[in-house]
């Protein structure tokens, strides 16, 4: 039954990470074929912006090395495509196959930074910045990904001004949106509020803001309603709970899309998803994957179970 809340947004846009974010973390390649299946069904679903690749060099991330080939795949999909791009180079592989959406990968302290990117976070910066030019001359829209904002496996809790900093830069730099993770998962509500607070206090529109946790101590609902709270309209996840990171050990996997959907749902909060088609979806990933997913939605609501729609 749905109860909206006071104060709550009356429609989310959920950035379904799950093609990339979360497929890059397997421990074998996910054919093309598949990946691309994956993505229609969750258009099929109903979900509006599908995270589809990323063009990473493919030693880095050799289970995303297939991005030329599976963007064409999905490229007639009338939804929102956004591709990860690391460099220049990334950019120009994207923008020859028409990707009109990119996002850049930033950290908010030095360890991650030097792990993920091997550069200062200043250095990674510098970086991004023809990067995002380039992609605005063009028209393309920018997103900014900043991980660790909220504890980092190296250095510990993070100070929130060291967050602000960094999401000031990038939208300095012309990012149209920032997306704050919670890489290894240790945020807190509280947390959440005050640096989102924060964000506001030094020019940051909560309004360029989306927020991407991870389940890892069973926190990311709950991270997820106080950005909602807040203002907060985007919210990161991935179908089936699929995901982690492969540079931080610790980080396990993202807020299953259909948790956070069966709660917007119940808040009386619209996401344009259809609930049924996406738990099939995570069941079929799954079944391709061989092991069941950790979403306790899907397990709830899945083929094995007997159901109805709720």
């Amino acid at each position: 039954m749905a109860v909206p809340a006071a104060g709550l947004p009356t429609r989310v846009r959920i950035h379904e990470v799950g093609p990339r974010d979360g497929l890059q973390n397997e421990k074998s390649a996910v054919p093309t074929a598949v990946k691309a299946e994956f993505v229609h069904r969750l258009a099929d679903a109903g979900l509006t912006t599908i995270e589809a690749t990323s063009f990473v060099h493919p030693k880095w991330v050799p289970q995303l090395a297939d991005s030329e080939q599976l963007f064409p795949l999905v490229s007639d999909l009338d939804v929102a495509l956004p591709v990860l791009v690391p460099n220049e180079r990334g950019l120009d592989r994207a923008l020859a196959l028409g990707a009109r959406r990119v996002a850049v990968f930033a950290s908010a302290t030095e360890s991650f930074a030097k792990a993920n990117l091997n550069r200062t976070v200043d250095e990674a910066l510098a970086m991004f910045e023809p990067v995002v030019a380039r992609a605005k001359a063009q028209d393309v829209h920018v997103r900014g990904y900043l991980s660790m904002c909220f504890g980092d496996p190296w250095e510990g809790a993070v100070e929130v001004d060291q967050v602000v900093r960094v999401c000031r830069a990038l939208l300095d730099l012309g990012c149209d949106e920032l997306s704050l993770g919670d890489t290894i998962g240790v945020a807190t509500p509280g947390h959440v509020r005050a640096l989102l607070t924060a964000l506001n206090g030094q020019g940051v529109p909560t309004d360029a803001l989306g927020v991407h946790f991870h389940d890892t101590y069973g926190q990311a609902l709950a991270n997820t309603l106080a950005a909602l709270q807040h203002g907060v309209s985007t919210v990161d996840a991935s179908a089936g709970g699929l995901g982690g990171c492969p540079y931080a050990k610790s980080a396990t996997g993202n807020l299953a899309t259909e948790d956070l959907v069966w709660m917007l749902r119940g808040l009386g909060i619209d996401t344009g998803v259809d609930l049924g088609r996406l738990v099939a979806t995570s069941e079929w990933m799954a079944d391709r994957l061989g092991r069941p997913s950790p979403s306790r939605t899907v397990r709830a609501l899945g083929t094995t179970q007997p159901h109805k729609e709720q």
